[in-house]
């Protein structure tokens, strides 16, 4: 329980000597606030200057000594002293605790000058330890960084201060996303049942699973529990692909929570592939309507077959789903691959849709995250067929040389890959983040899990570091992600790279989860 304390400070310089206080002892009286040492990175809180504020150790999980509890009070702070090498815009990490229901928002003054702000959200408990980023300006050497309490229940229980980007391991860029995300929707202003948002949820799961924290399940759960009956039902028709793949999270739901109306309503999707409209070949047209009739567009692969093989394994069905999985991967990639290796967006068997090559079916141009949906279902499906099923080498076999594209067409400047990914030479290409994520994902799996040549690690490496520049903090302490192309249809060149440049769309949001839990710490 949060009390109300004026000051305590670990180390207090008194005469040039140090006096410790001991866990729990009685603040002294005698100030009001009194300046620790400087001290080498991380800063921990116990050694910063505290006012109204305890130095306690009660919860578990801190680093160093202990931890600060800020008195229950507006004005309440601690003040860190840290040196910056340069003048420059950092990251600023804050390891903390907040146990309550509600935020325990703290400004941040830096050399005295107001400089970010953050809701410093609830963990689930006291001893449940996050971490909050900021960017903030710092001079070059000594720099004072206050966080203070702006609301009348104080602070959250400050652990940490740590300088430096994801490269040092200061900030969670998952978690950051995600706080972001849930302080600017809740589960009911998110969005529809949609692939976008589902996408985004999948990638919140697999942070849930890193870092256990409850609410990220509870979000997902309240989310899918608008759309699922008690009895299972769903009011979905599942006649385009598109709507199957937010299917993913009722199998995690139904894993979660044993729930059997998750089963039901996951049912639904697999029982409307019996029946779903196919190319003479087999493979899902990417919608039963007449302007997608006969089409296989790359997107699709990733819209149905990750959910097919998890609806497999959690459902006693895993037989049909690999079989199912591996043929649809195939057949796709037998069509769209060309000889660089790359995936063109679409195929038209009838070759009659005003993008379609009369020839060959194909539509014109190499758009990005189509190539992107393809790469990961790909290391998805192989992820999970035996290593003796009949197509595994075929799909082996296209993995190869997809990957061996993508490294070709690797922008050397950024890392990151363009919107027309073979064009990246034209003055109005540019860069896309979300595909960028969904391609460094894919060959840094490969890699890991030997499908690709080893090198393919450094690939995804150039990826994850262009991807993180495109990611900040802004000034109200939440994320933000650029340069994601907004929902795309096939096209042609000067189609795609028209496509709205957005920030923290859910396409570019979910890719960069995905991603960066693979990545993180690599």
């Amino acid at each position: 329980m949060k009390r109300p304390y004026a000051l305590l400070t670990a180390g207090l310089v008194l005469a040039g000597c140090v006096l410790t206080a001991p866990p729990g002892a009685a603040p002294p009286a005698a100030a009001d606030a009194r300046r620790a040492d400087v001290q080498a990175p991380p800063y921990e809180a116990e050694n910063a200057q505290i006012s109204q504020g305890a130095v306690e150790s009660n919860h578990p999980g801190f680093t160093g000594a202990g931890f600060v509890n800020y008195a229950n009070t507006t004005g309440s702070y601690v003040e860190f002293t840290v040196t910056s090498d340069q003048a420059a815009a950092t990251a600023v990490t804050l390891r903390y605790a907040n146990g309550t229901t509600t935020d325990r928002p703290l400004a941040l003054t830096v050399n005295g000058t107001p400089a970010a702000t953050s809701a410093f959200a609830p963990t689930g408990g006291w001893s449940s330890w996050r971490t909050q980023s900021l960017t903030v300006p710092l001079r070059q050497g000594s720099n004072t960084i206050r966080a203070t309490a702006t609301a009348t229940g104080g602070g959250p229980n400050l652990d940490s201060l740590l300088l430096g980007d994801d490269d040092t391991g200061a900030i969670d860029w998952s978690t950051a996303m995600i706080d972001s995300t849930m302080a600017r929707y809740t589960p009911t202003t998110i969005g529809g049942w949609s692939y976008p948002v589902g996408l985004y949820l999948y990638g919140q799961y697999l942070t849930y699973q890193r870092t256990h924290d409850a609410r990220y399940l509870t979000y997902i759960k309240s989310y899918v529990d608008r759309f699922v009956a008690a009895d299972g039902s769903i009011g979905q028709s599942f006649n385009n692909l598109d709507s199957m793949q937010a299917g993913r999270l009722l199998t995690i739901l139904h894993h979660e929570t044993g729930q059997d109306r998750y089963r039901i309503a996951a049912r639904k999707i697999r029982d409307r592939l019996n029946t779903y409209p196919r190319t003479t070949e087999g493979g899902f047209w990417h919608a039963t309507s007449d302007s997608r009739a006969h089409q296989l567009w790359a997107d699709g692969v990733y819209m149905v077959n990750p959910f097919l093989v998890e609806y497999g394994k959690e459902f006693a069905d895993a037989t049909y789903a690999h079989d199912e999985a591996a043929k649809q991967l195939y057949v796709y990639g037998s069509h769209l691959q060309v000889g660089n290796g790359l995936l063109r967006h679409a195929w038209d068997e009838s070759k009659t849709v005003s993008w379609a090559d009369p020839q060959t079916g194909l539509a014109p141009e190499h758009w990005c995250r189509a190539v992107g949906w393809y790469s990961m279902a790909l290391v998805n499906v192989l992820d999970a067929i035996p290593a003796d099923h009949p197509r595994r080498t075929r799909l082996l076999a296209l993995l190869t040389k997809l990957a061996a594209g993508l490294e070709r067409y690797q922008d050397p400047a950024t890392g990151r890959w363009f919107q027309v990914i073979d064009k990246g030479g034209r003055s109005d290409n540019w860069t896309e983040t979300s595909c960028s994520s969904m391609f460094t994902y894919a060959l840094s799996r490969g890699a890991q899990q030997g499908y690709l040549d080893a090198h393919y690690t450094d690939v995804a490496q150039r990826g994850y570091q262009g991807v993180l520049a495109k990611i900040a903090v802004g000034g109200d302490g939440r994320t933000n992600l650029t340069d994601i192309s907004i929902g795309t249809n096939v096209g042609d060149y000067a189609y795609y790279v028209a496509r709205t440049r957005a920030t923290n769309d859910f396409h570019g949001l979910g890719a960069f989860l995905i991603m960066n839990e693979q990545l993180r710490g690599r």
